[in-house]
């Protein structure tokens, strides 16, 4: 192994480091603050292990995992584009595509040409392994807006529209979750944590 590879690895290692600053407009539980991209991202990696049973067919895991440890790397320099900004969404994937660029060419190029295959399989939802994990990187901001009586979802004068419309994309990696959570949904517009 060369020191020019583990340098590589270790400069990608620091500068992956700043994901932990990207603050996100989801909630944590407690109502106290929002979570940051580092938390989102372990969150979801450990959701797809305990909920596998969930998707719509079987999954290679570790893939899965994977993918949902690198999809924010990008907002590193692409920035959090809250999901329900559609002016912000126009510009996203040129963006976090320069991102990307930068970021995972910090690694020897073996380990980037992998990471880029890893974000980029992601972003385009065409495996089974994909649409699982992009099915839970949209239901975990959704429970935590149920879980905190929608504090994110009241800030912004979030819809049920917009929240069925933004999220129906979880039925195609975990039928059972979507079902889920549109009786999530349901009820948090009952209990006024969702504008009908």
């Amino acid at each position: 192994m060369s020191d020019d590879r583990l340098t590589a690895q270790l400069e990608f290692i620091a500068e992956i480091d700043k994901v932990k600053g990207i603050i996100r407009q989801t909630y944590v539980l407690d109502g106290e603050r929002r979570e940051n991209d580092a938390e989102h991202s372990w969150h979801i990696a450990l959701m797809a292990i305990l909920l596998e049973e969930y998707a719509s067919e079987p999954v290679d895991i570790l893939r899965v995992v994977k993918m949902l440890l690198i999809h924010d790397l990008v907002e590193i320099d692409a920035g959090d584009t809250f999901v329900y900004d559609e002016a912000a969404r126009a510009d996203k994937a040129e963006r976090e595509q320069k991102a990307a660029d930068r970021i995972f060419n910090l690694l020897p190029e073996d380990q980037a040409i992998e990471v880029m295959a890893l974000w980029e399989e992601f972003e385009a939802r065409q495996t089974i392994e994909s649409r699982y994990a992009a099915s839970l990187d949209r239901f975990q901001p959704m429970f935590h807006n149920v879980l905190t009586g929608g504090k994110g979802w009241k800030k912004h004068g979030i819809r049920k529209s917009q929240v069925v419309d933004r999220n129906r994309h979880i039925e195609e990696g975990a039928p059972a979750l979507w079902e889920h959570a549109k009786a999530m949904i349901d009820d948090a517009v009952s209990s006024g944590a969702l504008n009908p």
